[in-house]
């Protein structure tokens, strides 16, 4: 597929398969533009109005297919949204109001987690069968006759609650291992009685909860599945029975949509691919599905821009395409391409930092690396107020933070100026990039820069800036970054100096991929962090030659890159190099011309590790030399990204955003 960069301009600029409207049992469809269900964190067992101005932005900016995130059918599953309880009506007839306005459809995802959900009040999950459950380790109790009828029933309960609160549609969640997923797979599903054994067998709990639904809304109100074209793992379902289950679904006339997915929890990384996965990533495992099928279909996988999702629709792949995250970086997706204003569309970069990472971090609820603004949305902030006097504003650093204030300043009505030290926008973006399976970070610096070009500001490259040279600005912001350290202060063991560590073959990661490094034959990467920046330095080693041996303080490897599902892939691209090794819970002891000493923190083991090349991962110190000059000299000043904390992308581009709505 295409780039995540938006094409040139073209014969397809009006996206026509897109806009056309499609019926779903009679509901209108506006566009082909779908959000599938996700977890956002803002449904406290109910609908609340922050998940309400979630929804609302992004039918405002066009979709035309919104899904609520999952709803528990029954008080064995609790879930985000509680839908086995009246007390949910008035919250969707709330959120239906909030889209109807726009024109578009809201649809509900009724669920069941069956082993991977534990029932109020304590006690085992519900499941087919006494499965391990993968993420925990937990055995669930295998449900009954009764069990199983009070769940089908829920599901039914559930889908009369979303008819009844002006919701338009319901689908049953089928897909990634959940309860009627379990029932499908002959992974989880180990019955013998009339729901295991066969396909049709295991077919039954969900042709019984779909018959259950259409018979308490109606057969005018669209019911569909979500199913996973394949669970990515040996011995689950693969595409050609996921197509046989559709088909056979269909043909007992229970569905009038089929959205695909990928995934279960034995391969939970690819229930939302990061950016090591290529775009429409899903494709291979979801087209048989929706080839087996004459109802409506749903498609999605790292779907990016509109131009291949018009694609997919016009050469029949789907009826529609979600694309979710897209929509998460910009709610306006939808609206500036069909306007044809596809260029001004802030891209997603599929690093899953935001979306998929905030679900596990303190705030538990999503936000995005690219777009400060989403989930918050709830707060009616304007983002990019006008300014009531125009001023000159100095904006020194051209890293991300600083491309953000800029941009934000410039939208304000500020006159710009973005002076940076070396010869291209982006800073260590420009290095990151390079990585294997990190080129689209280069998408949102590459974005910034078209912006920044067509809102006028003047960006001076190559210049040094001192404190006489803020002269004639009434404010300037200095992001200028932070300084790799290089002292070998380490994590764990603060008070530990690390012998050799200012030898010559001692380097940071930037050193290495700014190619100011000879060949090595083996390196050592010490990674005291644990989250991608030493992980992409040693697969961009092994990809130069090298053997690595990654040595961490952590107790995996990429241990920190759980929550956003790049830590798995990391573990296996990098130990398939027959040159890996990797080495846990160390510390730096000491480095020498061809080895280095390290010791572990649990046993005090210490060993030699041959390396001629020693990349050092010990944090990052903020640049504000020229900040603090600045304050001495009683300039109005403030500060952005590593200089003022040194983080990561998405601190970056929220502190440009909130100093560029300061000054």
């Amino acid at each position: 597929m295409a780039s995540t960069r938006c094409p040139s301009p073209g014969a397809d600029v009006a996206y026509e398969a897109l806009q056309q409207p499609i019926a779903i049992n009679g509901c209108i469809v506006p566009n082909r533009i779908v959000r599938t269900a996700h977890a956002t964190g803002f449904a406290l067992g109910k609908v609340t109005p922050r998940l309400i101005a979630y929804h609302e932005a992004r039918a405002r900016g066009g979709v035309g297919l919104n899904f609520l995130e999952i709803a528990s059918v029954h008080p064995s599953s609790p879930g985000p949204l509680l839908a086995f309880t009246d007390a949910i009506i008035d919250g969707y007839a709330l959120v239906a109001d909030a889209v109807h306005r726009h024109g578009n459809v809201v649809f509900q995802q009724l669920w069941h987690g069956g082993s991977n959900a534990a029932p109020i009040g304590g006690g085992p999950a519900w499941a087919p069968s006494t499965v391990p459950e993968p993420i925990n380790g937990t055995t669930p109790v295998a449900m009954t006759a009764t069990m199983i009828d009070d769940v089908v029933a829920g599901f039914a309960d559930a889908a009369r609650r979303c008819h009844v609160g002006g919701l338009d549609g319901v689908e049953l969640h089928a897909a990634h291992g959940y309860l009627a997923g379990q029932f499908l797979s002959p992974l989880t599903n180990r019955r013998t009685d009339d729901y295991g054994g066969t396909l049709e067998n295991r077919t039954l709990f969900l042709r019984r909860c779909l018959a259950a639904i259409r018979a308490a809304v109606g057969h005018d109100y669209p019911v569909g599945v979500r199913l996973s074209g394949s669970e990515g793992v040996e011995g689950g379902i693969q595409p050609d029975e996921a197509s046989a289950t559709a088909s056979l679904l269909e043909r007992c006339g229970l569905i009038d949509f089929c959205n695909v997915s990928l995934g279960s929890y034995y391969a939970f990384s690819k229930f939302i691919g990061a950016m090591h996965e290529p775009l429409g990533y899903e494709l291979a495992t979801s087209t048989p599905v929706t080839a087996a099928v004459s109802v409506p279909t749903i498609v999605t996988g790292r779907i990016m821009d509109l131009h291949d999702a018009d694609q997919l629709v016009r050469n029949g792949v789907a009826d529609l395409v979600s694309m979710v995250r897209a929509n998460i970086a910009d709610p306006d997706i939808v609206t500036k391409s069909f306007a044809g204003e596809r260029d001004r569309v802030r891209p997603c970069i599929s690093c899953n930092q935001g979306c998929v990472g905030g679900l596990f971090g303190p705030t538990r609820s999503i936000g995005c690396a690219v777009n400060p603004e989403a989930g918050f949305e709830h707060l009616g902030v304007e983002q990019f107020p006008v300014a009531a006097l125009a001023r000159r504003i100095l904006v020194v650093g051209g890293g991300i933070a600083g491309m953000e204030a800029a941009y934000t300043a410039a939208r304000r009505g500020h006159h710009v100026v973005l002076a940076d030290a070396g010869p291209r926008l982006g800073g260590v973006v420009v290095l990151a990039r390079r990585a294997p399976h990190r080129e689209d970070l280069g998408a949102i610096a590459d974005w910034l820069a078209d912006e920044l070009h067509r809102l006028g500001v003047e960006v001076r490259l190559d210049a040094a800036i001192g404190v006489d040279d803020v002269a004639g600005f009434d404010a300037v912001i200095v992001a200028t970054g932070g300084e790799p350290r290089r002292d070998g202060r380490q994590r764990f063991r603060p008070a530990s100096v690390v012998a050799g560590i200012g030898l010559a073959h001692v380097v940071t990661p930037l050193d290495v991929l700014a190619n100011r490094t000879p060949p090595s034959s083996h390196a050592l990467v010490f990674d005291d962090f644990g989250h991608v920046v030493a992980v992409s330095v040693a697969e961009h080693l092994l990809g130069r030659g090298s053997a690595v041996t990654l040595v961490t303080s952590l107790p995996s490897i990429a241990h920190e890159l759980g929550p956003s599902l790049q830590r798995e892939p990391y573990q296996a691209r990098l130990g398939s190099h027959r040159g890996f090794t990797a080495l846990t819970r160390q510390q730096l002891v000491a480095v020498t011309d061809d080895h280095v000493r390290v010791r572990g923190l649990d046993d005090g083991i210490e060993q030699d590790v041959a390396a001629d090349l020693v990349v050092v991962d010990t944090g990052v110190e903020p640049r504000r030399a020229l900040y603090d000059s600045l304050v001495r000299a009683g300039v109005d000043v403030h500060l952005a990204g590593d200089a003022l904390a040194a983080r990561d992308l998405q601190h970056a581009i929220a502190s440009g955003r909130a100093v560029g709505r300061l000054v």
